[in-house]
Parts: structure tokens; sequence; C-alpha cells
């Protein structure tokens, strides 16, 4: 992994909730989600998440993220279904609100995410990981958004995040036929870019969030939206932005710095600026 060692992390407005504990490695902020047995979301969690992303990304020391879950057979379960027993129209609403904003704090992420995938993903489970820019899943996990199977549907993302990945097909596959995939499964159809042995997700996310460190950050902030993009706007006219970009980071000190660290074949010594 890094070669700096595991430290807790600066407390923060966050910290409202057990359920989501928080570690850093070199620049890397390690999210565990502590909710046994399954690692369910509720409210207390959903808003932990929204507000840690937030803090994260007014922390220039922190270049990635990795998120994973306790134990070894649950990423995450999804949503507490205890919630919506009752069957309350408020609190649905409520926390169809908590999950969307969760989430999409994670996507936006102003750094690279990295979902751990130890076990199984599962309605808002799998909804988190495909909020974050790359998933690793062990070996015995298994991946589904079963929302159907109960009434409900994914109401964070997911239909519109799995189509993407996947395609229509395999979309509907798992959301309106129920289909639950395994590791390899996800891996063959692009939900997830590497399947690795049981226990050894976090390692290999947290090797993987390391080699972020050694990439600019000024630059990753600017080619992550660019590439989310493509979801909304066709690579055509993603063309004149793309060379903007390439532009406005020539007023960067990590420009210069990344240019001249090559050319006098040293490790640059990024400023985050």
């Amino acid at each position: 992994m890094s070669n700096t060692a595991v430290e807790p992390y600066k407390p923060g407005v966050f910290d409202l909730t057990h359920k989501l504990t928080v570690e850093k490695h070199g620049h890397t902020a390690l999210i565990t989600i502590n909710h046994p047995p399954a690692n369910t979301w509720d409210r207390e969690s959903l808003i932990g998440l929204k507000l840690l992303v937030e803090h994260l990304n007014r922390d220039d020391d922190v270049y990635a993220l990795v998120i994973c879950g306790q134990g070894d057979t649950f990423f995450s379960a999804g949503a507490d279904l205890k919630l919506f027993a009752d069957g309350d129209r408020n609190r649905a609403r409520e926390m169809a609100r908590r999950l969307g904003e969760a989430f999409e704090a994670l996507r936006a992420f102003r750094g690279v995410s990295i979902a751990a995938i130890n076990g199984f993903a599962l309605g808002g489970g799998l909804e988190c990981a495909l909020a974050c820019d790359i998933r690793i899943a062990e070996q015995h996990a298994q991946l589904g958004l079963p929302e159907a199977s109960v009434g409900l549907l994914p109401c964070a993302g997911g239909t519109q995040a799995l189509a993407w990945l996947v395609g229509e097909g395999w979309a509907k596959r798992m959301v309106l036929c129920g289909e639950r995939l395994t590791a390899d499964t996800a891996l063959r159809i692009g939900l997830v870019e590497q399947v690795v042995e049981p226990g050894e997700a976090r390692g290999h996310a947290l090797l993987m969030a390391a080699r972020v460190a050694r990439q600019s950050p000024v630059a990753v902030r600017a080619i992550k939206p660019l590439i989310d993009a493509m979801k909304v706007r066709g690579p055509a006219t993603l063309a004149a932005d793309e060379r903007e970009a390439f532009v406005d980071l020539f007023e960067a000190e990590d420009t210069r710095e990344g240019v001249n660290a090559f050319l006098e074949k040293r490790e640059p010594r990024w400023r985050n600026r």
C-alpha cells in the first residue's frame, strides 16, 4: 500500500455518526461503512457521507478516497428497509432526497473515488459504488438492484448510472428482472474494473489511490469533469472545452512543476495549485 502509516482523519462536522469511519493513508481518505450486520444506509449515515465528501473537497492534502464496507460479507445492502415499512410518503421522500444528495456528492468528489466492493453490493449499496469513479470487487461479491422485488425502484441514480456503464440490456436484466451478478460477470460487462481475491479489495484500492497521488491534483480536477460530461454531451461538443481546459492548466504552478520535473528526470513536488 502507501508508504504512509494509517492515521485517524481529523474530526469534522461529519462526525455525527459512528456508522462511517474515516482514516488517512497518505493522500487518500479511507471511508468504511460501519453499520452491521449489512452496512445499510440510514438518514444519519447519508447525511454524514455528504458532509464528509464536502469536507474532503476542501482538504488540499486529500487526492483520492476509497470506500469499503466493514467486515467480509457486505459492502452495503442499501437503504434500511425498516424505514419504509409503514408506507410513510414523507419519510420516503426524505430518504430518496438523502440518498440522492449523498451519492451525488460522492459522484462530484473533486479527486478520484474508488469503491472497494468487499461483499454484497445491493440496492443503495450498488448505487454508492456506481457513484465512484472506479470499482474493484472481490471474487465472492454479488451486485444487484433488487428494489422492484419489494415494490420499489432505485432512486439514487441507479437506473441512469447502471445503463450508462453496462448498456440498456444488462441494466434491464438487473433492474427489471432482478438479476444479481457475480464479480466475474460484472467485470465482463464493465460494471467493475478489477476482480481480486477475497479480503484484497481494500488493499488494491489503496494501491490504486496511491498512484493517483503521483498525478497532478490540479490536472485531475480538470480532467475528471471532461470525462463525466460524456454522460450528457457527445464527444464532438466537448472538443473545445477540452482544449480550453488544457490551456487553463498553464495558469497552475503544478503544470510548470510537472513539465520541469520530467525534463529534470525527478519526481514532481505537487503544490496542488
